[in-house]
């Protein structure tokens, strides 16, 4: 193959791999959407890699031993010393793989793996490395819940520690790839505040998402997010969360976990305000998450039971809509803290 050819064939698969964000994740499409290059391609390739991992990880259908295995082969498929390569890996997987026109785009990603790990092993050094670690890191642990729980076929999650401490492997170790990214070249002292506050940025995402999504992650998945703890406190077993006479007891679990979420919230605005604008960096990619996580708080605070009535709490398609035109322009931390201010007390648009 010619140098021009090569170049062809790495620019379809990059070109392929940003269609596969917006078809698995709205709110990491937004993200490579307000990203310019290098870091758009980076932040893609490490969400999409990850993404492999957490579609394993939910799949309610793949025995929880199985799901274990795959992910430790997954990971052999990471690590540079092992000659295990992707291709091998998805032959593993393909018994369990939906037909072609039965896909979801999860497992489109999951079934075109070698094309995702090709593209991100054709990045320059620096950043391929850097992104390595927090993605096994990401793996090794959804491979130790699923051990965890392999006797319960699914996730069930006893206290409010072991709680945050799935979050970590799930979108903190996310949390250190994106730092590790952004914060290249930036002064000792504003990395130091990236690190610092990165964890706080991270579980403040994925504590809004459990509190959101307890039926689909029961449902869908065969997991149970919500502390055991918290459960048995309103008299409610994790096998009937969903259950229509336990909603009241849930609905008080769910503000308690929106709860704890809003104490992140601090943390992950400092985060924010040590953003570097560098390599393709842009603050409105990470601020639209985070207020966007802002306003579902908000619903959460006053709807909590629209969780399990209607099975998802959102903010509208109107208020995302005002929010993406907020940051048409240069975005100042002075607007920043504004548009925080004013999305905890009521829709942006209104």
């Amino acid at each position: 193959m010619t140098t021009s050819q090569s170049r062809s064939t790495e620019d379809a698969d990059m070109e392929w791999c940003y269609e596969a964000v917006h078809g698995v994740s709205r709110t990491f499409s937004i993200t490579v959407d307000r990203l310019e290059e290098p870091m758009a391609r980076q932040i893609c390739l490490g969400y999409l890699l990850c993404r492999v991992a957490d579609t394993i990880e939910d799949a309610g259908h793949i025995p929880p031993g199985e799901q274990s295995r795959l992910l430790e082969q997954y990971d052999r498929v990471l690590d540079p010393e092992d000659p295990t390569d992707a291709e091998a890996f998805v032959a593993e997987v393909g018994p369990w793989l939906p037909e072609p026109e039965e896909r979801t785009e999860d497992w489109e990603v999951v079934a075109r793996t070698p094309r995702v790990v090709a593209t991100y092993e054709a990045l320059e050094e620096e950043p391929r490395e850097i992104m390595r670690e927090p993605v096994r890191e990401l793996v090794d642990g959804m491979a130790m819940f699923t051990r965890r729980y392999a006797e319960e076929g699914g996730l069930r999650l006893q206290t409010l520690e072991e709680l945050e401490e799935y979050c970590w492997y799930a979108a903190g170790t996310v949390g250190t790839l994106i730092t590790g990214l952004v914060s290249r070249g930036a002064s000792p002292e504003r990395a130091a505040t990236l690190r610092d506050n990165a964890r706080s940025f991270a579980l403040l995402l994925q504590l809004v998402n459990v509190a959101k999504d307890v039926e689909d992650d029961y449902h869908e998945e065969n997991n149970v997010y919500l502390p055991a703890e918290w459960l048995e406190e309103e008299d409610v077993e994790s096998e009937a969360v969903t259950d229509d006479a336990n909603h009241g007891g849930v609905t008080t679990v769910i503000r308690r976990v929106a709860g704890r979420a809003e104490g992140y919230l601090d943390g992950a605005h400092r985060y924010l305000e040590a953003v570097p604008e560098r390599h393709g960096n842009t603050l409105s990619a990470w601020a639209i998450p985070y207020l966007l996580a802002v306003g579902t708080l908000r619903e959460l605070r006053e709807r909590p039971e629209d969780v399990l009535r209607e099975g998802d709490v959102k903010i509208s398609r109107a208020e995302v809509y005002a929010l993406l035109q907020a940051f048409e322009g240069d975005v100042s931390q002075a607007h920043l803290q504004a548009l925080r201010e004013e999305m905890v007390e009521a829709p942006l648009h209104q």
